[in-house]
């Protein structure tokens, strides 16, 4: 069963510079954050092998949402190969999601 990665500043590029990923960038208090994290989770578990699906916590890592221009959550960046290629900002249908992921694979 897939799950997704919480990234911290130690595991990010690490994790985002191979293939592609999905990044959930979200906080607890966030309403719309919690609307989709069963959807994460579900691509999560869709993905597996396929791409990185990956959250940060904005509240804990304020480091890395500053460094990614984060401004409003959810927002959900889209890298391939460790490069920034799209962004989703505000709650997005997991047929979205799943569509952009493919879209890169």
């Amino acid at each position: 069963m897939g799950k997704y990665v919480d990234l911290t500043p130690a595991n990010f590029e690490s994790v985002t510079s191979n293939g592609i990923s999905l990044v959930d960038f979200w906080a607890p208090w966030c309403g719309p954050c919690r609307m989709i994290a069963p959807v994460i989770e579900e691509l999560a578990q869709e993905f597996e092998g396929k791409a990185n699906i990956c959250k940060v916590n904005t509240d804990e890592e304020q480091d890395l949402a500053v460094k990614h221009g984060i401004r409003s959550i959810p927002t959900i960046i889209f890298m391939k190969d460790g490069e920034v290629v799209d962004t989703m900002i505000g709650a997005s249908s997991k047929q979205a999601l799943a569509d952009k992921i493919n879209s890169l694979l």
